[in-house]
């Protein structure tokens, strides 16, 4: 087995960066270098780089019930007609982070917000990069412990048009969902993998 090569930041030269459109998100045309396997350093690379930033989202899961809490809102970028599928997703309850906010912070807010819910204990779980190639947005994931009872509804705020729909599944049946495809977006896909794995250790810390 070989040892990947340790590479950091100083390994890549950026050239110059063009802002290429600015509206809700930033893209950026980058232009850099960066060292090669072989020890020498490439020519230069172009390419479009979206800026979105950090996001939140929150595996909300009640051990007692063991269930979780999804949300389900419409989703432009699942439009397809050629796929026929519908752009209403099943979702974890997550959010953008803004300059002035904790991802923990949103956490909390983004669930009451989307879902009506109150954490009672909020820890991270993981934080990964959603799809590095193009896009600039590190997402965090928090487990949510809550009480899922009388948890249902219609939430969202109406100045954002959110239209957001509270499910409350039994966790098997979410995971399920997972496998078979029906949750097909990837902050839920990971956060549901995660709590499969993770699952039995908070039902243990409320029995």
């Amino acid at each position: 087995m070989t040892t990947p090569q340790q590479f950091s930041q100083h390994d890549l030269d950026i050239l110059k960066e063009e802002i290429v459109y600015q509206g809700h998100f930033q893209l950026k045309k980058m232009f850099f270098r960066h060292k090669l396997f072989s020890g020498e350093m490439s020519g230069e690379v172009v390419r479009e780089l979206l800026i979105k930033g950090a996001a939140s989202a929150v595996i909300a899961y009640d051990p007692q019930a063991d269930s979780v809490v999804l949300v389900e809102q419409v989703r432009i970028g699942a439009y397809d007609p050629t796929l026929g599928n519908s752009p209403w997703l099943l979702e974890l309850i997550a959010g953008m982070v803004d300059t002035d906010e904790s991802p923990e912070e949103v956490a909390r807010r983004e669930s009451l917000e989307e879902a009506g819910l109150e954490i009672t204990h909020l820890e991270h779980a993981l934080s990964v990069w959603d799809s590095p190639g193009g896009t600039v947005e590190r997402l965090h994931l928090f487990l949510g412990l809550v009480d899922s009872r009388n948890v249902g509804g219609i939430y969202g705020l109406p100045e954002e048009n959110e239209d957001i729909l509270v499910h409350v599944v039994p966790r098997e049946q979410a995971y399920q969902w997972v496998k078979e495809g029906k949750i097909d977006n990837v902050i839920a896909v990971i956060g549901l993998q995660w709590l499969q794995l993770n699952y039995m250790q908070y039902q243990q810390k409320v029995a």
